[in-house]
């Protein structure tokens, strides 16, 4: 397989004058390109990082990304009060889990601080890939704002957006529109977040869901997936004892 091309730009952040390089990757269309090692944005629109935010939202102590159901299932037995919430390719539950990848699911769910391992085919793919990047970030239009303010502080040289939505049988539109709002965001832009959220509805995914026809995609989760900026705060991921985590970060904090 021939090497892809990344999509390198150069940001002028406004007020400051520094000069923010940004590149796109393909989640599932990976080659050996040059490994990301700055700040890395792994951007699941639809469902895996809006269904996080919901679910700090809902009280959440903390989230457990893991790339299998079998890891999902160890994890849960060495973490007393861990829930599970996940799904398979396509976006049909996983037999046992707590909840469905699904941001109404969690909507009206007390958490109460208790952890919870999420297992995705896309999302939580991607962090688990790029875990080694030196500032990583989960990425959705629910908490986009939060997430540039989160990067304009960390003034990284280089910020790689990676598209996780991007299948044989999706344009992966839904998660290029964020891309596109975040990096129109670093910009000093103060773009209509309205015009991203309706190509999330038009997505071939996002398409899907207003059909109504699939009871694992419900209408009810892309409303809430395409609440633009509903969220203050950005998800960081990192290391913490031995697994990767994400937390809650809100711009302005010094920790």
């Amino acid at each position: 397989m021939a090497q892809l091309p990344s999509f390198d730009r150069r940001v002028a952040v406004k007020d400051t004058g520094v000069a923010m390089h940004t590149r796109r990757l393909y989640l599932n269309r990976l080659d050996p390109a040059p490994e990301p090692h700055d700040a890395v944005v792994i951007i699941d629109v639809l469902r895996s990082f809006s269904t996080a935010a919901y679910a700090f939202a809902a009280g959440a102590s903390t989230i457990y990304p893991v790339e299998t159901i079998a890891e999902a299932h160890r994890l849960q037995r060495l973490l007393p009060g861990a829930l599970t919430t996940g799904a398979l390719g396509g976006g049909a539950p996983v037999p046992g889990f707590d909840f469905e990848n699904s941001p109404t699911a969690l909507l009206a769910a007390d958490l109460a601080g208790r952890p919870l391992i999420q297992s995705t085919a896309a999302g939580v793919r991607g962090l688990t890939r790029f875990r080694h990047a030196r500032a990583l970030f989960a990425g959705s239009l629910v908490f986009a704002r939060a997430t540039a303010s989160a990067l304009l502080e960390l003034q990284p040289k280089e910020v790689c957006f990676v598209i996780t939505g991007e299948w044989v049988d999706r344009d992966g539109d839904e998660d290029v529109a964020c891309a596109d709002y975040l990096e129109a965001l670093l910009h000093g832009e103060q773009p209509d977040p309205a015009l991203y959220a309706a190509r999330v509805r038009n997505s071939d995914f996002g398409r899907r869901f207003l059909a109504g026809s699939n009871p694992n995609l419900p209408p009810s989760d892309l409303m809430l997936c395409t609440e633009v900026d509903r969220f203050d705060f950005a998800l960081v991921a990192a290391q913490s004892d031995g697994h990767l985590q994400l937390q809650r970060y809100r711009p302005g904090q010094r920790d």
